[in-house]
């Protein structure tokens, strides 16, 4: 059991990246942590050597196709023993910066529910998720968390919290989702 430490900087916030990270990390069968810091995504893993490099390079050829990698730094440390992969807290660093992907066309999944009349989101305007939406208009501050942007005045509903709670959602930890039951509206 090896034990890596990973900084990544970039446009790696607002893209789907931890969500990636997550996957990426159940896939090798690694343990740990993913976080978002003022300063880009932090990774803390466990696991065999060969999973690690593995992990590492699936990092750089198959991030997701929104983010965009300025540096990665990857250092060898001792293993924690964690017993599950997590998507941590966010951490704010004082000073630091980051940049911010820009707002991001509506994408074919969710046109296809913008149309689609027994869809809960059918005609909604501000429909989006890891792949589309606001970004860079809605964000107050970094890391980029719900709580930093525009949204922070709209809790989801449980609908939207089941999505955004599930691996296996395209809408998992999208910080703008919303509903017409629990977003923004337009009258």
């Amino acid at each position: 059991m090896q034990g890596r430490a990973i900084h990544i900087t970039g446009i790696v916030q607002g893209v789907g990246f931890r969500p990636f990270v997550y996957g990426l990390a159940l896939r090798h069968d690694l343990k740990g942590w993913v976080r978002n810091t003022s300063e880009g995504v932090d990774i803390r893993v466990d696991g065999s050597m060969e999973s690690l490099d593995l992990f590492l390079a699936a990092l750089r050829q198959e991030a997701p196709p929104l983010a965009f990698i300025d540096s990665l730094t990857a250092t060898d440390c001792q293993p924690n023993e964690f017993a599950v992969f997590e998507i941590r807290h966010s951490e704010a660093v004082q000073g630091a910066s980051q940049p911010i992907s820009p707002d991001i066309a509506i994408c074919d999944d969710c046109l296809r529910e913008l149309h689609d009349p027994s869809d809960r989101r059918y005609r909604y305007p501000f429909i989006n998720c890891t792949n589309c939406g606001p970004r860079f208009t809605i964000i107050k501050d970094i890391p980029y968390d719900r709580p930093f942007t525009t949204m922070t005045d709209f809790p989801m509903c449980d609908d939207c919290a089941a999505e955004y709670a599930n691996p296996a959602d395209r809408r998992f930890h999208a910080q703008p989702v919303a509903c017409p039951e629990c977003g923004p509206q337009v009258w």
